[in-house]
């Protein structure tokens, strides 16, 4: 019966792994899409990034307070509710087609994932045999890989109409019918968020309904540290220069990733004149499938040569890539962009297991919050973007990743004296 329990919360875990992914690599193609409907600048558009990502920064340390006291079952379904909850706000979101509406909404739905992305990581490795936990987690990691693909494939053809009006176009057009194109472009969203927040409901349901096993990791010296304040812990932990120069490089990491996969279909039309559809239907996938084989392959690679020496390598082809992207045209460009992804695969959790490295295991998880914490970049660093290709255009705006990706480099380099790493799983 308890390995029956097992089986099924496993399965349970897993598929949230698979939710917060689909519903994260939707958001290029919410940017574009919102940004026609709703008529906004680049720099407007990417505050979807934003909203998105400032929940990850701010939930994960009240996630984890909160599940101290009701456990993960508790924090996993309010994650899930409010989930579910923001995934229904585009509703009315889109019927008053308010932009700041849309904002609310979505940070709604990413402090779900933030309960879910706390709560499933730790989860996954101790529902069953331990001996099996890496094997657990990069199963369920997989997953989310999948959702990767699969996001922005259904997100560009149930969300993305294909049709894009000139500037000249809109001012040939009455008010009404203005107001009826850009009414029916918003209202595209509400029947995919209706069935998202449905499913999400329904899986709430299915892990209220289920038992699952009591888990208790901590050890006495853990719970003898966390008598210790708060913010003497966080105080000490910052004068870690490893800790601190890993959060950093995260930071650059996710902030980079979000601004490569933001703007790739506003790339793709204004560099080599791809349709909407076209981008966010075959290359878009087609690059994030890239990203899943080059966690497979990375994976392997390391077997036999050092992990951080292939960080170095990655970093330095991602720089020659961008630079070449924006110096390119037509399909090379957009070609060139999409072998970025292969090359940032490894890179999130290689920075993670480098930046806890020296911490102890009374730290250990509170460092790890911290890291995760530098996430933020996500939020910070499409705006940036945005308002470089508001000022000049979207190709020289892709400079601003390939400063990600030398911060990266820096980084991998100050560790190159590293010989192992013992490699989690990564965003």
């Amino acid at each position: 019966m308890q390995k029956n329990s097992n089986v099924i919360a496993v399965a349970l875990i897993t598929s949230l792994f698979f939710l917060w992914g689909f519903a994260l690599n939707l958001n290029p193609i919410l940017i574009p899409h919102l940004k026609k409907a709703c008529q906004l600048t680049d720099f407007q558009s990417s505050l979807i990034d934003s909203a998105s990502y400032f929940a990850y920064f701010l939930l994960p340390i009240p996630a984890a307070l909160f599940m101290k006291k009701y456990g993960y079952k508790g924090g996993i379904i309010l994650g899930l509710l409010l989930f579910s909850f923001g995934a229904m706000l585009f509703v009315p979101a889109a019927a008053a087609r308010n932009y700041a509406f849309f904002l609310g909404a979505l940070f709604i739905v990413f402090s779900g994932m933030a309960f879910l992305e706390t709560a499933a990581n730790p989860l996954i490795t101790v529902l069953g045999d331990p001996d099996k936990a890496t094997q657990r987690i990069n199963f369920a990691q997989s997953f989310n890989g999948l959702a990767a693909t699969v996001g922005p494939l259904l997100g560009g053809l149930f969300i993305l109409s294909g049709k894009n009006l000139t500037a000249a176009e809109e001012n040939a057009m009455s008010p009404e019918v203005l107001k009826q194109y850009l009414d029916k472009e918003a209202s595209s969203v509400q029947i995919p968020y209706i069935v998202i927040s449905l499913v999400v409901l329904t899986v709430a349901i299915l892990v209220w309904r289920t038992a699952f096993p009591v888990i208790n990791e901590e050890s006495g010296e853990e719970i003898n540290d966390e008598r210790r304040p708060l913010s003497a812990r966080i105080a000490e932990l910052l004068k870690n220069k490893q800790l601190m120069s890993g959060v950093l490089a995260e930071f650059f990491y996710v902030g980079g990733q979000a601004c490569v996969s933001s703007f790739f279909i506003r790339f793709s039309e204004k560099v080599a004149g791809l349709s909407e559809k076209d981008a966010s239907t075959i290359y878009l996938p087609l690059a994030f499938l890239g990203f899943m084989s080059g966690r497979f392959i990375g994976t392997l690679l390391m077997r036999f040569f050092n992990p951080v020496k292939l960080l170095v390598t990655y970093a330095v082809i991602n720089i020659i890539l961008i630079i070449s992207a924006v110096n390119l045209s037509g399909s090379a460009a957009v070609y060139t962009l999409m072998a970025v992804w292969f090359f940032m695969s490894i890179m999130f959790p290689t920075i993670f297991s480098l930046s806890i490295r020296d911490l102890t295991a009374k730290t250990k998880k509170l460092g790890s919050s911290l890291v995760i914490m530098g996430i933020v970049g996500g939020a910070i660093m499409p705006p940036i973007m945005g308002r470089v290709s508001d000022m000049f255009n979207i190709q020289v705006a892709y400079l601003v990743p390939g400063i990600s990706f030398v911060a990266i480099l820096w980084f991998a380099l100050k560790n190159l004296k590293v010989k192992k790493v013992a490699i989690v799983a990564g965003h």
